[in-house]
């Protein structure tokens, strides 16, 4: 890849930056090939090729280039960190975050976090949330699920949450998060099964009907990635393009994230669940995006969407 940072040397010194040729030439790589030119820039010019590329960008194309050069657990760390230390918290990032990575990927965040910014996150968590929902995020933290499947837990498990949601007045919250919160995917899949033929209803309509808030999002976060961690984000992704104007931040921090992870998975699942391509989901009408403005700011827009298509 040292042959490609004569070429960035180029576009990022000329008086214009080439920024269709920058994402192109980016967005075509892996994370892992991205270091590599991003070293060979600092070998050959002497400067940083990140701090070189947001000097010349702004708004949309900034965060793509910043997501797309940053390494997939520091980006992880990025994205709570923001979420966490911006103007209120968004509990969604942390929702999506925490509920959708292994075990090991949140320790590795945690890690980095730690790192670049001098904190730990489960602290920073900790001063964010409340109740419930904070307890259900420090387990989740904790990356420490049980391994396989225990099929003498199953029954129980099923009939505990019945008990404590529809089988009784009032809810039991802990109960909901202690199961949830530490039993593997795949024995959470035969549980959930196991309370379908208990209770006649899934998990998700207990849930909906027995928590509210924070705590539901997170359940059903949990729930659905422990069934298909693919469709969740199939479902994230189509929901950010469905609102009152695209969210240019969900759809590009799942689209990058997952780019070398599952997205061909997620593609399939598009598809299945809403009968059309995610790639021609993502070319909705300018008009309709949040961040859309009329002249520059359109073409960044423009710019932005063939960059994410790209990973599709």
């Amino acid at each position: 890849f040292k042959g490609l940072a004569p070429h960035m040397g180029i576009y990022t010194n000329q008086m214009s930056t080439d920024e269709d040729t920058i994402l192109m030439l980016l967005a075509a790589r892996s994370n892992d090939q991205r270091q590599q030119i991003k070293a060979a820039y600092k070998k050959a010019y002497g400067k940083d090729l990140l701090s070189a590329l947001k000097s010349e960008l702004g708004g949309l194309l900034e965060s793509l280039i910043v997501a797309l050069m940053t390494p997939p657990r520091s980006y992880d760390a990025s994205q709570l960190h923001k979420a966490l230390k911006g103007a209120g918290t968004d509990d969604d990032v942390l929702i999506e975050i925490l509920a959708s990575r292994t075990g090991e990927q949140v320790k590795d965040v945690i890690k980095v976090y730690k790192k670049e910014f001098g904190s730990k996150l489960e602290k920073d968590v900790c001063g964010d949330t409340s109740g419930h929902y904070q307890k259900l995020l420090v387990i989740l933290l904790q990356g420490s699920r049980e391994e396989g499947v225990d099929e003498s837990k199953i029954e129980k498990d099923a009939q505990d949450l019945y008990a404590a949601g529809e089988g009784k007045f009032g809810t039991d919250e802990e109960k909901f998060i202690t199961i949830l919160g530490n039993r593997s995917a795949e024995h959470l899949r035969k549980v959930f099964d196991a309370y379908k033929k208990l209770s006649g209803s899934d998990i998700e309509d207990s849930i909906k009907g027995e928590t509210t808030g924070n705590l539901e999002g997170l359940l059903l976060a949990v729930v659905k990635c422990a069934k298909s961690v693919p469709e969740y984000f199939a479902e994230s992704l189509y929901k950010s393009m469905r609102r009152a104007g695209t969210d240019d931040d969900t759809l590009m921090r799942i689209m990058v994230s997952r780019s070398e992870v599952d997205m061909l998975d997620i593609r399939a699942c598009f598809k299945k669940m809403y009968g059309e391509s995610l790639h021609t989901t993502i070319q909705v009408p300018l008009p309709q995006r949040r961040s859309y403005q009329p002249s520059s700011r359109g073409c960044d827009v423009i710019l932005f969407t063939s960059a994410l298509l790209a990973f599709c």
